[in-house]
């Protein structure tokens, strides 16, 4: 393994791939240290230990100057940074401060759209369209191992007209499981639904693959928008095309309760979607479990079929990042984005947060000024969430984020923004807003993991590609594939770590690495379980940002 990285041809700082000790040399290239290009290499001793994952100085950088790393502004140095010194949270700031203007400058847009990424198209359209071009220089290349992907996925390749084994939904959607789903409508009765759940899996036979009970807190006592939210995403996940059937249980007097909750549910297959009220039942055990029994018999009636890849919407996701998650893991499924977007399917972006201090490149691929506007305000709506709360706009990265590496919000957000990839925006998503245009979506949520992650699946994902440096055994309401950021996280927790992204750093191409990402990703949407599956975790958490009562 090499001793560090450069990201881009312009950083002063470098980015060790192991532990640097006092006095070992490092060769740079000496245009990379400030010398004059085409001069001979120089030697920059270290100066103090430098942690993997975290950065080096190779050229002086005065105090009050731009510490540079994707080619960009990371923060400003504290006090004078020497040749050699470890650049951390003690000698950097952030450089962002407040609001800020904005200026649609979409260079970034033209030129992914010289790719031949097609128009904005509706998530059920049949159109393919070509594959984007290759990421920009300054991602490493890397192989990734060969996955336990089945054939059905591995068939699919990555080329124009992949497949999955998928479930078709009558609505024109599809899923990538065909499990039963109870969804509770307010929190007092999570234990019904429990244990409904556990009762009814050893019942289901045929196609079905699990009985799923999602518990949270809310449903009562809430107010404006809290309340809103709370019934937007039960509806989300009610019509979500990975639940072959769905109980909606109960209790009969809260906030939001079955007659409150069906306008926003709308329209519903009567065979899919069953409803039971505690409070007007003898016993709601036995009465559940009759309809859950119904709703098995309505899926089991439902099996896999070839589906184009165009079909599939997925989310992506990072938490507990390091300093080698915006090295490998992040551009490893910003290449899969890419790779999907170009079979005419869907990817969705959120973590709205985690876009301050790189915001400008993702309004910059925006298709439209429509998009550009809606971009600006997704930003400037979440920052004023954070003054109307008083609180710091730029209070990140977390204390696990600063020991892997991270230093500042800028060196996180550009890092995370990776995953998007390099195609434009064609959607901007309000917080439970179902995406309804394929390509890239921007969806506004927070960096929370679990409220992040559900967001994505009421928006739709079927599945959401979750890049970790740190590890988390976490699950949302669909699979939730962990890629680890570095070889070590993935080879301590098998249990949790579904794809090594560390292996970037070796020898192959990343084309080759994207590619086995994707046929991964082919198999998990044609059946193959993910750890936190494999486990039986299933999570789900609604944005909460107002009173209780």
């Amino acid at each position: 393994m090499r001793d560090y990285i450069r990201i881009s041809g312009k950083d002063n700082v470098i980015v060790a791939l192991r532990d640097l000790a006092p006095g070992e040399e490092l060769v740079i290239p000496a245009e990379h240290a400030g010398g004059p290009a085409g001069t001979a290499s120089v030697a920059i001793r270290v100066a103090e230990p430098v942690p993997a994952g975290h950065k080096m100085a190779i050229a002086p950088v005065l105090a009050g100057g731009e510490v540079i790393k994707y080619g960009s502004c990371i923060g400003i140095a504290k006090e004078d940074i020497s040749a050699g010194a470890w650049v951390h949270v003690h000698n950097v700031r952030t450089a962002l401060d407040g609001m800020k203007d904005y200026v649609y400058e979409p260079a970034e847009c033209a030129r992914a759209a010289e790719t031949g990424v097609s128009e904005s198209r509706s998530v059920h359209s049949s159109e393919c369209v070509e594959e984007s071009r290759k990421a920009e220089d300054g991602v490493p290349e890397g192989r990734m191992p060969t996955s336990a992907a089945d054939e059905a996925g591995r068939a699919g390749g990555c080329g124009r007209g992949a497949v999955f084994q998928g479930f078709r939904r009558p609505d024109g959607s599809v899923g990538v499981r065909n499990e039963i789903w109870i969804i509770p409508t307010v929190g007092c009765v999570n234990g019904i639904a429990e244990a409904l759940a556990r009762g009814a899996r050893g019942r289901i036979f045929g196609s079905v693959e699990d009985v799923v009970a999602f518990p949270h807190p809310y449903g009562c006592s809430q107010m404006g928008d809290d309340q809103e939210h709370t019934r937007t995403i039960l509806a989300d996940l009610v019509h979500h095309p990975n639940a072959g059937g769905v109980l909606v249980l109960g209790l009969g007097c809260e906030n939001s309760n079955i007659g409150e909750l069906k306008p926003y549910i709308g329209k519903y297959d009567e065979g899919r979607v069953k409803f039971l009220v505690c409070q007007e039942c003898e016993d709601e055990l036995a009465g559940g479990a009759v309809l859950l029994d119904e709703l098995i018999r309505y899926a089991a009636g439902s099996e896999r079929e070839t589906v184009p890849a165009e079909k599939l919407i997925i989310g992506l996701k990072c938490g507990g990042s390091d300093g080698f998650s915006g090295i490998t893991a992040n551009p490893l499924v910003g290449r899969f984005s890419d790779l999907l977007i170009a079979e005419g399917g869907t990817t969705i972006l959120t973590e709205v947060p985690e876009m301050f201090g790189a915001e400008t490149l993702l309004m910059n691929r925006c298709k439209t000024r429509e998009l550009f506007d809606q971009t600006v305000s997704l930003i400037n709506d979440f920052k004023q969430y954070f003054i109307d709360n008083r609180q710091t706009i730029y209070e990140n990265p977390s204390p696990g984020n600063k020991q892997g590496g991270i230093t500042t919000l800028e060196d996180k957000s550009l890092g995370c923004t990776q995953k998007s990839g390099t195609s434009p925006v064609c959607g901007v998503l309000s917080y439970g807003e179902r995406v309804s245009v394929a390509g890239l979506n921007l969806l506004s949520a927070p960096g929370n993991d679990l409220v992040a992650a559900t967001a994505l699946a009421a928006s739709g994902a079927q599945i959401v590609l979750f890049t970790t440096g740190r590890g988390t055994p976490f699950a949302s309401p669909v699979p939730t594939v962990k890629i680890a950021s570095n070889g070590g996280l993935a080879g301590k927790k098998k249990n949790w770590i579904d794809f090594n992204a560390g292996i970037v750093l070796d020898d192959i191409t990343s084309d080759e690495a994207g590619e086995q990402l994707f046929s991964y990703v082919l198999s998990v949407a044609s059946g193959e379980k993910v750890c936190s599956e494999r486990a039986g975790y299933h999570d789900m958490a609604i944005f909460k940002q107002g009173v209780t009562l």
